[in-house]
């Protein structure tokens, strides 16, 4: 019965030294092999497929770490680089994105029927960037009675963002100079917006917030809610 316990326990043991062994060597040709491929670098692969009509989110990317010497020669190496980019070419999920792939800004693609509208807006420069989606509110001071504010505009997509010039009151303070994508109607509303009302302000969206059907939702000055 001893015997048979000190040959067991004889047996573990050398098992458990040959299993350190065996990690040890896994570990020495791990680092080997790390050595000879080389540094790392940063590759932005498409999380979900892209299409060329539509600008690309943060959450359509990720990011992985790859050999320097696999890596495209012309890859994308942080996401935001390409958000608010509209691809080439149908990008399918799991594609390293590389600068061919991507418009060449040289502006934004336009389908029929569509307009870019610049307006100078309250926003946070932080919040709305190339490639979100806003909604728009637009005060009016009515000499002849009320003023009121309104939900002018519904997921319109933002371009472009710049600072707003700067103005003899506010120095430009909150206030943000942005591109829009917008049907013909809303180019012409808009440049009458920027003229004539007191204030416009874009509301930021949530990337995957595209509903619609509150446009014309509007306050009086009374506050007794909107209507």
């Amino acid at each position: 019965m001893i015997g048979r316990r000190r040959r067991a326990a004889l047996l573990l043991g050398l098992a458990i030294v040959l299993g350190a062994l065996a990690a040890g060597d896994v570990g020495r040709r791990e680092r080997a092999l790390a050595a000879g491929l080389g540094p790392t670098v940063p590759v932005v692969v498409a999380k979900k497929g892209l299409e060329p009509d539509r600008a690309v989110r943060a959450d359509d990317l990720t990011v992985r770490h790859v050999p320097a010497r696999y890596a495209p020669a012309d890859r994308v190496a942080a996401a935001r680089e390409v958000v608010g980019v509209r691809p080439r070419v149908a990008v399918a999920p799991g594609v390293d994105l590389s600068v061919p792939m991507l418009d060449d800004g040289g502006g934004p693609q336009l389908r029929p029927g569509e307009r870019i509208a610049d307006i100078v807006a309250i926003g946070d420069d932080e919040l709305v960037r190339p490639g979100t989606r806003v909604d728009l509110l637009v005060t009016r001071d009515d000499q002849q009675g009320p003023g009121s504010t309104r939900l002018a505009l519904e997921n319109a997509e933002v371009l472009t963002v710049g600072d707003a010039p700067a103005s003899g009151e506010d120095g430009g303070g909150g206030r943000i100079s942005i591109a829009l994508r917008v049907t013909v109607k809303q180019a012409v509303y808009l440049a009458a917006a920027q003229n004539f009302a007191s204030e416009l302000r874009v509301l930021p969206r949530a990337p995957d917030d595209d509903g619609r059907g509150a446009a014309g939702t509007t306050a009086g000055s009374s506050l007794k809610g909107a209507q």
